[in-house]
């Protein structure tokens, strides 16, 4: 890509702020305020984000939610729950008038994706793209199933990623597990009886895997980042400079997390418009 690009690590927040921030880092863009940015980040508690159109009174179990002490935030972004845990998150926001981002959302995917893909191959996994055959049913779990250009190992979906693109600025964002608690995953989601409940869990392994049980090797945060950091690097071209965020930056994303992703109205009942 041959030009400067903002890097920043914001390490463990909570749900609120870390969907703030990577709303905060689109806007700054779009301002021209900061260059194009990668972002990586992790999740101060177990954490479960909804799409931006998510039914999430009709698909989630806020009792379970409570009970397993996670936290519930809606993205900006679309798709399906993810549940964050164990993982590196990263986000990228980038002008949709580089000549490097296609103008559809699914080559976009694919530009974007082979930093992932690179980051897996760093830590001697080879993965490869998702291309569905066929038009998929709609799941409320997003590891169950991979999107075009979502990364697998042997057909098993390793990561989750979502876009949007607002005020010019294309904001993808994903998911990296080290691992799953496959218990907790299923035990937030509504299911018309506990036997299907148990049938999805059981089945769960046969179409996601993490990097952990690919290796056989606990991995750290810092690990990961090492890695992706290497991939988006090297396959991108990606130019790093180190992005520092002010004072007042940090306070405009701590008001955000506070009036909007903390907030019941954008998280349960958000209107959902286009």
């Amino acid at each position: 890509m041959n030009e400067p690009w903002g890097f920043i690590d914001t390490g463990y927040n909570s749900a609120s702020v870390n969907m703030a921030l990577d709303e905060a880092l689109l806007n700054w863009h779009s301002e021209g305020k900061i260059p194009p940015t990668l972002r990586f980040y992790g999740w101060s508690k177990p954490s479960l984000s909804v799409g931006h159109f998510q039914k999430a009174e009709r698909a989630i179990d806020f009792e379970n939610v409570q009970k397993h002490g996670c936290e519930f935030v809606r993205r900006l972004t679309g798709g399906s729950a993810v549940l964050h845990d164990d993982e590196l998150t990263y986000s990228i926001v980038v002008s949709e008038k580089k000549e490097y981002i296609p103008s559809s959302i699914r080559a976009a995917y694919f530009v974007l994706s082979k930093g992932i893909l690179e980051g897996y191959k760093q830590l001697g996994i080879q993965a490869d793209y998702a291309i569905p055959e066929k038009r998929q049913e709609r799941t409320d779990v997003c590891f169950e199933k991979p999107a075009f250009y979502e990364m697998v190992v042997d057909g098993k979906k390793v990561s989750g990623n979502a876009q949007t693109r607002k005020q010019g600025v294309l904001l993808q964002h994903g998911s990296i597990p080290m691992s799953i608690n496959k218990e907790m995953l299923f035990d937030l989601f509504k299911f018309p009886s506990e036997k299907l409940r148990g049938k999805k869990r059981n089945s769960f392994s046969e179409k996601a895997i993490t990097i952990n049980e690919i290796t056989k090797k606990q991995h750290t945060y810092d690990d990961l980042k090492k890695a992706f950091h290497k991939g988006f690097q090297s396959e991108l071209n990606m130019d790093f400079i180190p992005l520092q965020l002010s004072d007042s930056q940090w306070q405009e994303v701590h008001d955000l997390a506070k009036t909007k992703y903390a907030v019941e109205e954008w998280n349960l009942y958000h209107q959902r418009s286009v």
